[in-house]
């Protein structure tokens, strides 16, 4: 019983760790653009017009 006077302060000190992560994430607008990286990969500017 008494690792559980460690393991929950442990608990809630690692969800608030994670929870403070997300915060900075979307306060840094790192979730702006979701569906951006995957068309980027999709549309490759390099490739040039076939000619015929």
């Amino acid at each position: 019983m008494n690792i559980l006077i460690i393991l929950i302060p442990l608990a809630l000190g690692l969800g608030a760790l994670g929870l403070a992560a997300f915060l900075w994430a979307m306060n840094s607008r790192q979730f702006d653009d979701v569906e951006g990286a995957g068309w980027r990969i999709i549309h490759d500017e390099d490739d040039a017009p076939i000619q015929k």
